[in-house]
C-alpha cells in the first residue's frame, strides 16, 4: 500500500496542482470561448469536452502502479473502496450538469461576465461547506459571501449591455442563470469531494486522488456523451469544422486543445482539495478569475463597463476579505497552541 505522503510532499503537490488549476482557469474559458464566437454551436460537445481528456490520468496512475508493485508484490490494483466508488459517480453526475450549466452559460455570455459570475463559486463553497464539513463562518466570511452576492447582483441588475451582437435578451438572461447554476453545482462539489476525503475509510493517497479523478471525470463524459447522441452532436462536428471562421484544421486544434486545458483544470482542482482544502480551491479559483477576464477583454475585444468594474472590484474585496480573515483564524490557533508547547518544552528541559 502506498503511504500518505508528509507535509512538505504535500505542499510541493499543492504547488504543482495549483499550477495545473491556473492554466485551467485561465485557459479553459479563452478557449471554449473561442470555438463559439467563431461558429461553433454545439453546447454538448463542448460540455463533453471539459472532461473527455481523462484518460491522460491513466498515464501517471500507471507508473504509480508500477512503482507501488515493485516496492510491494501484493499492492492492490485498485484502492479505491466500492463506498467511495458509488459516491465518485455521484459526483461525477453532478460534474456532468455543472459542465452543461457552464458550457450553455459560456456560449450566451461574454467570458469577461461569465467569469464574473464564476467568482460566487467561493461564496457558494463557503456555504455548501459550512452545511457538509462544519466550516466555521466568521464575520470576514459572511462579508466575502455578501460582496460577492453583491457583484452578481449588480450584473443582473445591469445585464444586456455586453449582450452579443444578435443574441435575444431571453438567450443571454438564460445564459445568466446557467452560469449561476454552474457556480452552485462547483460549489457543491468541493464541499463533497472533501467529505468523501475525510470519511474514506483508507489513507487518502495521491494515487487514490487520480483513481477518484478518472472516475467521476468517466461519469462526467457518459453524462455528456449521452447528450451529444440525442443531439446528434457527432455527425454534426465533421459539417461544422468545415465551416468554422478559423479553418477546418484549426477547428479540430481548438477542439483537442479544449479537452486537454480542461483536464488540467479538473486534476487541479481535485489535487488542490487533496493537499489543502476545498476553500483553498474555491479562493484560488476566485483569484485566477480576474486573470481570465482581463485576457478576455485584451483577446476578445470584450467591453468592460461601469458596472462589470464594480463587480470586479466587489469580488476582489470579497476574496481578501476571505483571506485575510482565514490568515487571522490561523494566527490565533498558532498563538493559542503556544503556551501549552512553552510548557511542554519547560518540562522537557527539568532535570
Amino acid at each position: 500500500m502506498e503511504p500518505q505522503v508528509n507535509s512538505r510532499m504535500k505542499k510541493i503537490l499543492l504547488i504543482i496542482n495549483s499550477i495545473f488549476l491556473a492554466v485551467g482557469i485561465c485557459g479553459a474559458p479563452l478557449i471554449i470561448r473561442l470555438y463559439f464566437i467563431k461558429g461553433g454551436k454545439r453546447i454538448w460537445l463542448s460540455c463533453w469536452l471539459q472532461t473527455v481528456a481523462w484518460p491522460i490520468n491513466l498515464i501517471p496512475l500507471a507508473i504509480s502502479y508500477l512503482y507501488r508493485r515493485n516496492n510491494n508484490n501484493s499492492s492492490k490494483l485498485i484502492l479505491m473502496t466500492p463506498h467511495i466508488f458509488m459516491a465518485t459517480i455521484g459526483i461525477g453526475i453532478l460534474q456532468g450538469f455543472s459542465n452543461y450549466s457552464y458550457a450553455y452559460g459560456v456560449a450566451e455570455l461574454p467570458v469577461s461576465t461569465s467569469g464574473l459570475l464564476c467568482s460566487t463559486q467561493l461564496a457558494f463553497t463557503a456555504f455548501f461547506a459550512f452545511i457538509i464539513v462544519r466550516l466555521k463562518f466568521t464575520s470576514y466570511s459572511v462579508n466575502s459571501v455578501f460582496l460577492l452576492t453583491i457583484g452578481a447582483v449588480i450584473l443582473a441588475l445591469h445585464s444586456g449591455g455586453d449582450r452579443p451582437e444578435g443574441e435575444s435578451k431571453k438567450l443571454y438572461i438564460l445564459g445568466f442563470i446557467m452560469t449561476l447554476a454552474a457556480a452552485a453545482l462547483a460549489g457543491l462539489i468541493f464541499p463533497l469531494v472533501e467529505l468523501i476525503y475525510k470519511k474514506a475509510q483508507q489513507a487518502i493517497t495521491y494515487t487514490f486522488v487520480l483513481e477518484f479523478q478518472i472516475v467521476y471525470c468517466f461519469v462526467a463524459t457518459l453524462f455528456s456523451t449521452i447528450g451529444m447522441i440525442i443531439n446528434n452532436d457527432f455527425q454534426a462536428i465533421s459539417g461544422e469544422a468545415k465551416t468554422f471562421e478559423l479553418g477546418e484544421g484549426r477547428y479540430y486544434v481548438v477542439i483537442i486543445l479544449s479537452a486537454i486545458i480542461w483536464q488540467f483544470y479538473s486534476l487541479g482542482s481535485i489535487g488542490v482539495i487533496y493537499s489543502a482544502s476545498s476553500l483553498v480551491c474555491g479562493i484560488l479559483i476566485s483569484v485566477l478569475l480576474p486573470l481570465t477576464e482581463v485576457l478576455a477583454v485584451i483577446l476578445y475585444r470584450e467591453n468592460f463597463s461601469a458596472e462589470k468594474g464594480i463587480s470586479l472590484a466587489l469580488s476582489l474585496w470579497g476574496f481578501v476579505s476571505y483571506f485575510y480573515g482565514d490568515y487571522k483564524a490561523n494566527n490565533k490557533r498558532k498563538n493559542n497552541q503556544s503556551p501549552e508547547i512553552e510548557t511542554i518544552d519547560k518540562i522537557n528541559r527539568t532535570p
